[in-house]
Order: structure tokens, then sequence, then C-alpha cells
């Protein structure tokens, strides 16, 4: 990976609506961290950092960093996190983290996929990706976009490990060497699906419980006071009060004169 520059200014503007009008202006707050200095408050040009992150394989930047009336001409770091908009995608915040161009750097590289795994072409099998990304150790400048898997030769119940997978030059992966990156699965057999039951004539199927007077879709309203009882529940009278009684039903006068 090769470094790109990046220019980049002083932020004073910290507060919550100030990084709003920051924004508003074309310019994307960011953060500097480092093992030598303390943390400090950047912004970029929305745009450059934009078209650096469109035109990269991954979001993993190496970048020249240039801090206007900083007295370091260049700082080298790498791009540790973007924050995007959920919905449209724009790049909210950017953390960068300051290396050494003789440091060994530990990143997460995302994984691709070349080929067509023999188990999906010939059986029908299904390819699925069990790890996105693997971490590697490496100096800056070895530091690869992104780490490719041939799956061709790959069969239906078979896996590549971690330990499988070829690592650039002067690229370390770590991880478990056991665990598998890619594996090709038996296809998914289809459900079956139950005949749908025919109802009788004169059948009633009752999908809705009797509403009470008052508007459509709203629950029955309860007087003050009154708690309503979980659905299923039965009213358990409280305590002190008296369960209503009924009165037993008038007897024929024939009846009385037995």
């Amino acid at each position: 990976m090769k470094s790109v520059p990046l220019k980049a200014y002083p932020r004073s503007l910290t507060r919550r609506g100030q990084v709003r009008q920051l924004r508003a202006n074309g310019r994307v707050p960011a953060v500097i961290y480092g093992r030598q200095t303390e943390p400090q408050n950047l912004e970029v040009n929305a745009r450059e950092i934009g078209d650096l992150i469109s035109h990269s394989v991954s979001e993993n930047l190496l970048v020249d960093l240039s801090v206007e009336n900083d007295a370091r001409a260049k700082r080298l770091a790498l791009v540790q996190e973007i924050q995007h908009h959920p919905i449209d995608g724009k790049v909210l915040h950017v953390d960068f983290h300051e290396i050494s161009e003789t440091e060994r750097v530990i990143v997460q590289v995302p994984v691709e996929t070349v080929g067509e795994a023999a188990g999906v072409k010939n059986s029908g099998g299904v390819l699925e990706h069990v790890l996105f990304k693997l971490k590697v150790r490496c100096l800056p400048k070895d530091l690869p976009e992104q780490l490719v898997i041939d799956v061709t030769a790959l069969e239906i119940g078979k896996s590549i490990h971690i330990g499988e997978v070829k690592a650039p030059a002067g690229v370390e992966i770590l991880g478990d060497r056991k665990i598998p990156v890619v594996s090709v699965a038996q296809p998914r057999a289809e459900e079956e699906v139950a005949p749908t039951e025919v109802k009788a004539a004169g059948d009633v199927e009752m999908t809705k419980e009797k509403k009470e007077e008052g508007e459509e879709g709203e629950a029955p309203a309860v007087k003050a006071g009154e708690k309503t009882p979980a659905k299923g529940e039965a009213k358990v009278p409280e305590k002190g009060e008296k369960k209503a009684e009924t009165k037993p039903e008038a007897k024929p006068a024939a009846e009385k004169k037995k």
C-alpha cells in the first residue's frame, strides 16, 4: 500500500452545534492519535477524504498527513476508523493513528474470493464467507489493501482455514490457524409447504375480539384508578372488594306450593 498525501487543519470547534456547522461548510472533523503526542483535533476537506475512500479498495488508508502550522512537514498515519452517515453514507468523522515507517502495525484487512468453487459449480453447493476480515501484522509499506483467496478447487464440505491463506511478502496473518475463512456447504433443501386447509361451509373463523364502543383501533377506556387485567387473565377483586353476587332464578309458582 502506498501512502497518499492529505491536507489537514487544526480544529478548535468541538461542540455538537459547532461540528454540524463545520460539516455544513464542507469540512469533516477528525482526530489523530499517536504514542509520542497527545490526541489532536483536526479537520479535513470532505471532498478530498471522500475521493480517497472511493478510489481505495478498502478503508485501510495510509496517508502522509500535513497539518497546517505544524512544525513537522508530514506525519505518516493510518486511517483507523471512519464514521458514515447511516442514510446517505457521507463521512462524518475520521480517526487517524500516527505510525512509524519502521514499526510494524496490526490491522484488519478485508478478504476477497476469486473463481467459482467446484462444489458450487458442479454440485449446487453454497459458498459461505465465515470471516470477512483477517488480522495481519507488517510494516506500513507492506500493508495489503485486501487478501485474495482462490476458491476454484473448493468442493462441498471443504473449507479454507486461516493457516491455508497465502500471505503477501512481509505480512504475517494472525489468529487461530484452524478457523475456517470460507467454505462450501451442502445445498439447502427446499422446505415442503403444507397445503392450506379449506374451511367447510358454515364454519366461522374468529379472528378479532369484540370491540367496546370508542374509536377504531383504540384500547377500551379504563376508569380512573381501575387496573386493566392482562390479556388472558381474570380480574381478581382487590382486598375489601366484594364479588358481584348472582341472584337465583325465581321459581315457578307451582313449585312453591310443594
